[in-house]
């Protein structure tokens, strides 16, 4: 028997909203408000959509959107927030930002800039044939000249004597230490006898 391919959900309805969400999140204690916004976002929508018993499971929010609501942290979400929200034939609703902030927009653009960079090269690869034998003979002799060369070069970086740290310092401090500890035995000593009498 013939598969069938799974189609894509049509649009069926397409709407932009401004949901306020101040009033439903000063409800609730500060450490749950952003949570409180995405409930509230998420029953808006499915009232004004005429979403089929209300069911907050097929509404979609949008990572960008999610990222909006959560980013000055959970305690402080926006009190506005402008959403375009598109019903499919599925019964279910996707949300979406509407005006997306100036860094998001350039990391878009700049993973769409990387994405196409890749395509190219790879194209170029699959463009390339395999060089005539002659050429790839001409070049292993122009590799053996060059590993020659780094050769002589490694040999006189090896030839030349590295210094040796002094150990004449180390053993200086050393004597320094023990005089400080004899003169101030001498001191204690001394402090001693100016006690005693």
């Amino acid at each position: 028997m013939a598969t069938k391919k799974p189609t894509e959900p049509q649009v069926t309805l397409e709407r932009e909203y401004i949901v306020p969400l101040r009033k439903e999140w000063l409800k609730v204690p500060e450490y749950k408000r952003a949570s409180k916004a995405i409930k509230a976002l998420k029953q808006f929508i499915a009232k004004h959509m005429k979403l089929y018993d209300s069911d907050l499971r097929n509404v979609k929010i949008d990572q960008l959107l999610n990222n909006e609501i959560r980013f000055r942290g959970m305690k402080k979400p926006p009190a506005k927030i402008k959403v375009k929200a598109k019903k499919l034939d599925n019964n279910t609703i996707k949300v979406e930002l509407v005006n997306l902030p100036a860094h998001v927009k350039f990391a878009q653009l700049r993973k769409e800039k990387k994405s196409q960079e890749l395509k190219k090269k790879v194209e170029t690869k699959q463009e390339t044939k395999p060089e005539p034998k002659e050429t790839k003979e001409e070049d292993s002799k122009d590799k053996d000249s060059d590993s020659t060369e780094k050769e002589e070069k490694d040999k006189k970086t090896e030839s030349k004597p590295k210094p040796k740290p002094q150990e004449k310092p180390k053993e200086d401090k050393q004597a320094h230490k023990q005089q400080k500890t004899t003169s101030s035995d001498k001191n204690v000593k001394i402090n001693r006898k100016t006690l005693s009498r």
